[in-house]
């Protein structure tokens, strides 16, 4: 008997579970044939709809923030190496055209050593003399490749000065600019001759009579007088002349045709002449 009524419970619940199920088939038939929603779908797709918009508004913004930060931290790092590759390159260039104006100038020295009487020399510049009493630098040669006392220096653009001293590797040169220097010239286009001296910075050509017509503008050249310099070489240019009422002389300023502020390789002419002793 019991048996009888456990089955039967059984087959009721079956029948109950089936009715519902078909109950419920036949409500998603009706509603997805109608395409509306009743309330209770209403107020469960827009809950359902907010959640998801919230969350697909943060997903968004996260995904936009972590890309734009993936995106900056690439765009640095690719600066980064853009900027060293930069100064890669402008080391480059400039070590290029360092070495292009070096060779260009060596080449116009090396000419000019061709034309100027032999035995000559090629030598550097390494520093200047701190005194204040002189103006003169030093270069890297010196007794040991036959550097002496008196010795004419000259570049490209013209006369330097004379060699003051020397050790075995080094020497010291006594600058044209220097007031302890004096230099016989000749005013190239007259043929004027007098001696110019050093104030320091330009020079100040002496002992040309106020016969002669000097004017601005003319060039100076070495006279060749006095052994040291040979006759022709570049002294400067004269910038101003004054006719003083007094004396014979007239007072002549001149712009050096080297600018010893620039001043790097040299040539010396090996005569052995010297500075007044």
């Amino acid at each position: 008997m019991r048996k009888r009524t456990k089955r039967a419970r059984q087959i009721k619940a079956l029948l109950l579970f089936g009715v519902l199920l078909v109950l419920i088939l036949m409500l998603i038939v009706a509603t997805v044939g109608r395409r509306q929603f009743n309330a209770p779908h209403k107020l469960t797709l827009e809950l359902v709809g907010k959640a998801q918009s919230g969350i697909t508004s943060i997903t968004g913004v996260f995904s936009s923030v972590w890309s734009g930060y993936i995106a900056l931290v690439d765009v640095r790092d690719e600066n980064l190496r853009l900027r060293t590759e930069l100064q890669k390159i402008k080391a480059i260039n400039n070590d290029y055209r360092e070495a292009a104006a070096t060779n260009v100038r060596l080449a116009k020295l090396l000419d000019l050593k061709e034309s100027l009487p032999p035995p000559t020399l090629t030598a550097r510049i390494i520093g200047k003399d701190p005194s204040l009493w002189f103006k003169t630098v030093i270069i890297d040669r010196g007794s040991s490749d036959g550097v002496k006392q008196g010795m004419p220096v000259v570049t490209i653009e013209g006369i330097v000065g004379q060699i003051m001293s020397s050790s075995p590797h080094y020497a010291k040169v006594l600058l044209a600019s220097d007031p302890n220097s004096a230099i016989d010239v000749t005013v190239q286009n007259t043929r004027a001759q007098g001696i110019i001296k050093g104030n320091g910075t330009d020079y100040q050509l002496h002992y040309v009579l106020k016969n002669w017509e000097i004017n601005q503008g003319d060039n100076i050249v070495t006279s060749g007088l006095g052994g040291v310099f040979q006759k022709g070489l570049k002294v400067g240019t004269v910038t101003k002349v004054t006719e003083s009422r007094r004396g014979m002389f007239q007072q002549i300023n001149i712009k050096p045709a080297v600018d010893f502020s620039q001043l790097e390789h040299l040539i010396i002419i090996m005569k052995e002449n010297s500075l007044a002793e």
